[in-house]
């Protein structure tokens, strides 16, 4: 038999398998998880069939390709069904996102009971009612378990608090937070399995993202407690007649496997929306896609036609972030286009780099809300100086309004996406002025990803990911241009901040005990004291302190660590650093840091 991925498997589903194991058969469920991951699987329709030995079958059955129920996974071992086996599989499998509620349906969870005169009950418009709170509290409980613990302790029953958590807040209408439990957990399994694409940045910031969203919903109250719950499906919105003019198409590929584009358009107004195309397929799907029609009413245009044609759309629905709807009542026929130097598209590149940084650094932000729209693209007139090395890697330097130096570096170094090659090929030619597109990158200089940029002879535009230049279309380079020393990387080059980073980082591993046994930090908390970071110097301490704390009862046994304080202390450190790194990084694009 071929090996085969495993259907996704639905939250509570896994939770309730795990949870229906004896105490003996949890300790068992590890080994048994990673045993499974290496026996041969094979799919036949709707079901995955795992081969548990040479006797034993294990079958997951998926209709519609999510196993949705526990009596969906069944095995043939003499224990069954209270063996070990269909809990490791559940385990194993991926976790399924949950099914979106239909737009005109109301949702089918359980409604709380709750008094009309209670203020706060969950019908309460102004605060949370006692099940959301108690939801929230169980996601705080399971994501300060996941610190204690770390990445090494945190295995499949401590995953299966956070699913069982995740889906009760789901029901509970808390959709943000049990998006993010749901992230922590698919994080804390590529970690453990030693997936390449892992990062720990990325598990700091979904905890972050957890424990911050679960300890809000108990305070917040109005506006603010309905973007903490979230919306469980995208809300496209009545958009009505739009006139919508072309800018570029990008190529999508994910860790994941999933390939497509996204196509940027803008309305007269100036608003930015996206067409996307994203499914599983990889690099070759995204090639591929680009030259397939876009999805939007009739029109014919492919997805790079439409980065340089025209639209116009009526019945038009739009999602908070720009996302363009593609229901049935949509109608769109081609229009024309126009150049990134006339109206309506030129005013995008008005306004200053300072304005268009700070705007995108609210959208790229860790912890920016979900639906809160806006885009992380800047459009700058640039001036190309020639390659630079970095510690990453090479990057090209470029000179924008003020004088203010940027480094453009690729969205992908995929060799089968034209991003690098393009990218080596305009560092040959310093002083090239260009009209360029970037997504901002958040750090302590100005930095941007290189997506798109008029073409070097002045005719049409180029997709920095998809088109290929050639040395042809370059001017003969002009004198070459000195870059020693580089502009200095704004306010915050040197600073100490990362003393704090990196210690919200060691916790993630190893889990609090390794953070306790690190020693003092006075150190530490000295130089960011001198830095004028005194804020940050006080969390190290309380951090380290509250991770090396354990009392003693009257017998001098120790007594169970404070995992709720020091939970807290790590959230406020990370999003203390968070913060305080977008911050430089906005203060880097200010004119003052010009060179």
């Amino acid at each position: 038999m071929t090996a085969v991925q495993l259907p996704p498997v639905a939250p509570e589903v896994t939770a309730t398998l795990v949870e229906d194991l004896s105490p003996r058969l949890r300790k068992r469920l590890d080994a048994t998880v990673t045993k499974l991951g290496a026996r041969p699987t094979h799919r036949d329709g709707d079901t995955v069939t795992i081969a548990v030995d040479d006797e034993t079958e294990l079958r997951l059955h998926a209709p519609g390709g999510v196993v949705a129920t526990v009596d969906a996974i069944t095995c043939g071992c003499l224990l069954a069904p209270a063996c070990v086996h269909r809990a490791a599989a559940a385990c194993a499998a991926p976790t399924a996102d949950p099914a979106p509620e239909p737009a005109d349906r109301p949702s089918r969870a359980v409604p709380e009971p709750a008094s009309a005169t209670d203020p706060g009950s969950a019908s309460s418009p102004e605060m949370a009612g006692p099940a959301q709170r108690a939801a929230a509290d169980a996601l705080w409980s399971a994501g300060a378990a996941v610190l204690e613990a770390g990445v090494d302790g945190a295995g499949a029953v401590t995953q299966s608090t956070l699913l069982r958590a995740a889906h009760t807040a789901r029901l509970r209408h808390l959709p943000r937070a049990a998006g993010a439990a749901l992230s922590v957990v698919t994080l804390l399994r590529a970690a453990r399995a030693g997936d390449p694409s892992y990062r720990t940045a990325d598990l700091v910031t979904a905890l972050a993202e957890l424990l911050g969203t679960a300890h809000r919903v108990g305070t917040a109250s109005g506006a603010e407690l309905a973007a903490v719950r979230g919306a469980a499906r995208r809300p496209y919105s009545p958009g009505g007649s739009l006139r919508l003019y072309g800018l570029f198409t990008e190529p999508v590929v994910t860790d994941s496997g999933h390939g497509g584009v996204r196509t940027w358009v803008a309305g007269s107004d100036g608003r930015l929306c996206t067409v996307g195309d994203v499914a599983p397929g990889g690099v070759g799907r995204a090639l591929g896609v680009a030259d397939r029609a876009v999805r939007l009413g009739d029109s014919a245009l492919t997805h790079r036609e439409l980065g340089r044609a025209g639209l116009a759309v009526s019945g038009a629905t739009v999602s908070p972030d720009g996302r363009l709807g593609a229901g049935k009542g949509v109608k769109a026929v081609t229009a024309r286009g126009a150049a990134w130097t006339e109206p309506p598209l030129a005013a995008l590149w008005e306004t200053p780099p300072s304005e268009q940084a700070a705007r995108a650094l609210r959208s790229a932000s860790r912890y920016a809300d979900p639906d809160g729209g806006g885009s992380d693209l800047l459009f700058l007139d640039v001036e190309l100086l020639g390659a630079v090395r970095e510690s990453g890697g090479t990057c090209l330097l470029a000179r924008c309004e003020g004088g203010m130096w940027v480094r453009l570096t690729v969205a992908d170094d995929d060799p089968a996406l034209a991003h690098r090659d393009n990218l080596m090929l305009l560092a040959a030619a310093p002083g090239t002025r260009l009209r360029i597109i970037g997504r901002l990158v958040p750090a302590l200089h100005p930095r941007l990803t290189l997506l798109a940029c008029s073409h070097p002879t002045g005719e049409g535009t180029i997709d920095l990911g998809l088109d290929r230049l050639r040395r042809a279309d370059l001017p003969d380079p002009a004198a070459p241009v000195h870059l020693a020393p580089l502009q200095p990387e704004g306010s915050g080059a040197h600073s100490p901040l990362y003393l704090l980073e990196r210690r919200v980082e060691q916790t993630v591993p190893a889990g609090r005990a390794a953070l306790g046994m690190l020693g003092d930090v006075t150190a530490e908390t000295r130089r960011m004291r001198r830095a004028g970071l005194p804020t940050a110097a006080g969390l190290l301490t309380a951090l380290c302190t509250s991770a090396a704390q354990r009392d003693r009862d009257l017998f001098g046994r120790l007594l169970p660590a404070d995992t709720d304080g020091f939970a807290t202390y790590w959230l406020a450190a990370a999003r203390y650093t968070a913060d305080v790194a977008e911050s430089l990084c906005a203060a880097a694009w200010e004119p003052t840091q010009a060179r």
